[in-house]
């Protein structure tokens, strides 16, 4: 069947159009289970900084061990293709002179804008809540990257073979039964793992029994649409390095800025096969011509000769 330039355009604009509804409804869905989804309840007041979250984030996932000498008080540091958690710390900022420390990570949206953006498929969002990246499908266009409101994919610039890296919620840990290795090594109580709603509960309990001790805010229940990590501190969330965002959800703003990708990516790649291939059968055909041509020329002469 021939398709002429009108029908190819009519024909990308219903499979984008297609695959932009397919997003936006995987957004709601996602946001509509999000009380069940599995979630971590971070209280930073209860945090020491002993870092045993990277340690064990590292030894299960087969990243390097966590830098030992490092001022965490003095350095804010963020997450990268070697490191899916770091603890950052502020000193001397809680209602007594205590020091506050807190750990970031991928925060896992409810809508995820990282999945949205991906046209493969490679970060996807599981039934249960953890985000998930799958190597051998990604394409390295890093649109996740540009799309996360939380900054948290990362990219491997120094691999051949490069990936893009992020905290999974140990989704292979939690298939198993266990809880992600860091909330199973804290050793102060600080990260508590369970099913988002009764966590959120549990946090709002905690803030409003004790008004005076926390900031009024459940870091997480509201940016970015929610998320399945949440925190609750006594000093602003800003200075544990965790970031402002808005609190709609980011996927409709993606589909937006990024909506163009998977046409690009799944559509245009054929068309311009096409015009390679067209392109080398008609060079191919110009020096056969001159070939022609020039297997003629010597009998030519040798006849004008004779």
């Amino acid at each position: 069947m021939k398709l002429d330039r009108r029908g190819f355009l009519r024909t990308a604009g219903i499979a984008g159009a297609a695959a932009a509804g397919a997003r936006a409804g995987r957004a709601r869905a996602a946001a509509g289970r999000g009380e069940n989804e599995v979630a971590m309840l971070v209280d930073t007041t209860l945090c020491v900084g002993c870092r045993a979250c990277e340690g064990a984030c590292g030894e299960a996932n087969g990243l390097p061990p966590p830098a030992a000498k490092v001022d965490i008080m003095k350095t804010r540091r963020d997450t990268g293709p070697e490191a899916f958690t770091v603890v950052n710390g502020v000193a001397g900022q809680g209602p007594h002179g205590e020091d506050r420390f807190a750990k970031r990570q991928c925060m896992h949206c409810i809508a995820p804008a990282c999945a949205s953006a991906c046209p493969v498929r490679a970060l996807d969002k599981q039934p249960g809540g953890p985000v998930i990246y799958r190597g051998e499908r990604c394409m390295g266009c890093r649109y996740c990257m540009v799309a996360c409101p939380f900054e948290i994919p990362k990219y491997q610039y120094d691999r051949l073979a490069p990936l893009v890296r992020k905290c999974t919620f140990c989704a292979a840990r939690q298939a198993e039964g266990k809880k992600p290795a860091c909330a199973e090594v804290c050793p102060a109580g600080a990260l508590l793992f369970g099913k988002r709603g009764p966590l959120l509960e549990i946090a709002k309990g905690r803030v409003y029994r004790n008004a005076e001790r926390y900031v009024h805010r459940v870091y997480g229940e509201h940016e970015a649409g929610g998320t399945d990590w949440l925190y609750i501190s006594d000093v602003p969330f800003e200075e544990l390095a965790l970031p402002s965002v808005r609190d709609e959800p980011y996927p409709d703003k993606v589909l937006g800025a990024l909506g163009a990708p998977p046409f690009v990516m799944t559509l245009w790649p054929p068309l311009l096969m096409g015009f390679y291939a067209f392109s080398q059968r008609r060079d191919r055909a110009a020096r056969e011509d001159e070939d022609a041509r020039r297997a003629e020329a010597p009998r030519g002469r040798g006849g004008d000769h004779a």
